[in-house]
């Protein structure tokens, strides 16, 4: 094989076209009005999508098994996909496109006589939808790229700023020596901790069992999906009530007491207090958090800097407790084990097991040994942050984005994104499972206002 044209996909990239792990990413765009065909073909075909030499490329595989992307030709048309009249039944878009969008996540893989990604255009409901296969990239990249497309709406001529994800833990003080050895002590300790929960999870330790949990086989039930809407004022108020709290810890106190609130209306009375139900979220490992410059990501030889899926996976628990008469206990409670989590190297060293897992046993064993972790937990759960600012697409205003992925064996998924002052949590469920996802969401947003009203109030 020629080199020039062809190369192997990444440890991750291979990860993510395996059958028991093979996901699309989904991130939808809602607009303030329908977008002509023509304006779209227009704006990618003048874009970096097209030019990146992942979007470019076909999936094909070598007589040994081997993945790799080949260089082809790009014809738009073949990837864009239009649905003129209505996808269902309803006067609720919203709710119309979620059903489009749960439909998809089941059994819906992209072909791979083409690149793989494509672009539905929803004119009845006003909103793209992007599915692009997870190989191509993570989160952090896909999003940076889709960026690309769109320019702020105050400033047409503009592309949308991409600011640091800062946050108030970022900040420290010069340590002692004594302060430092413990730090040291520590690290190491949460470190040995939560790898070996971590490999025991790929063994044989699983979640007890709830109302919300699934199980192998479940990615292929069928799926129904909500959102929960929040605001990020309202987010940012209840950080400040807890000192050096971030927005993903108010991300998961509020999913905390959220899963508290709606096992209760399940189940009343027969969960045990402090019952553990483990979340699996994959983790930025870029040294830059947040979205990332397009130009950086797409440097040649920018190791963990660059495009890609540089993530790894951290184990997230949270309890379910009956006890609600401080709302912001889920919130400390969510801190210190964030803190706990952050100190360890429990996601560079997840990784480097996939890694090594990948080279020596193959791509086969690592997908089975990350479904067998999914299998023995509860959800997932991932947060990107997105633009600040109101942005467009061809002229037209961005009212939402959103993302969600493919069904895993998980009965919840969660995946939330921020733009503009609001975060939507798009909350995908398996509906044998979980019948009624409206009132887990409901669950969700009425936990976060518990909580602001707590802090105000304090």
């Amino acid at each position: 094989m020629d080199s020039e044209y062809e190369e192997p996909l990444s440890p991750g990239g291979r990860l993510f076209v395996q059958p028991a792990t093979h996901q699309i990413i989904n991130i939808v765009f809602g607009l303030e009005r329908p977008i002509t065909l023509d304006a779209l073909q227009t704006v990618i075909s003048g874009s970096l999508l097209i030019k990146h030499p992942r979007f470019s490329s076909l999936l094909v595989t070598d007589n040994h098994g081997r993945e790799h992307w080949r260089k082809t030709e790009i014809d738009i048309n073949r990837h864009i996909i239009i649905r003129s009249n209505p996808v269902g039944e309803g006067d609720n878009n919203e709710e119309v496109v979620n059903e489009y969008l749960a439909d998809l996540t089941v059994l819906s893989p992209l072909t791979t006589d083409k690149p793989l990604w494509e672009v539905h255009l929803l004119s009845a409901h006003k909103c793209l939808v992007l599915r692009i296969q997870h190989a191509l990239g993570d989160g952090i990249s896909l999003v940076s790229l889709m960026l690309t497309l769109c320019r702020k709406l105050d400033d047409p001529e503009q592309t949308p700023t991409i600011g640091p994800l800062t946050s108030s833990t970022q900040k420290h003080k010069n340590s002692g020596t004594l302060e430092s050895i413990l730090k040291l002590v520590k690290m190491v300790w949460f470190t040995l901790v939560y790898v070996f929960e971590f490999m025991m999870r790929g063994a044989w330790v699983k979640d007890g069992k709830t109302e919300v949990r699934g199980g192998e086989g479940v990615e292929l039930w069928p799926r129904k999906l909500v959102t929960a809407k929040f605001s990020f004022e309202d987010m940012k108020a209840v950080k400040s009530a807890v000192a050096n709290a971030t927005i993903n810890d108010v991300l998961f106190g509020v999913i905390s007491s959220g899963l508290s609130k709606y096992l209760d209306s399940r189940s009343p009375d027969s969960l045990p207090e402090g019952l553990q139900m483990t979340g699996v979220a994959l983790v930025n490992l870029r040294p830059s958090p947040g979205l990332q410059d397009i130009k950086e990501l797409m440097k040649k030889n920018a190791g963990t800097a660059g495009w890609g899926n540089k993530v790894g996976i951290v184990l997230l628990p949270v309890y379910y407790h009956r006890n609600r008469s401080d709302p912001l206990q889920y919130l400390k409670r969510a801190k210190m084990m964030m803190d706990r989590k952050k100190l360890s190297m429990e996601a560079f060293l997840s990784h480097q097991i996939g890694y090594f897992v990948m080279k020596y046993f193959g791509a086969k064993v690592a997908s089975l040994l990350e479904y067998k972790v999914i299998c023995n937990t509860s959800f997932t759960i991932s947060n990107v942050v997105g633009p600040r600012e109101e942005i467009t697409v061809t002229g037209i205003p961005i009212t939402y984005m959103r993302a969600t992925s493919s069904s895993l064996p998980h009965a919840i998924t969660m995946h939330m994104v921020s733009y503009a002052g609001k975060a939507d949590m798009q909350i995908l469920v398996a509906k044998d499972i979980i019948p009624d996802p409206e009132k887990l969401a409901k669950c969700f947003e009425d936990a976060l206002l518990e909580m602001k009203q707590h802090a105000v109030q304090t």
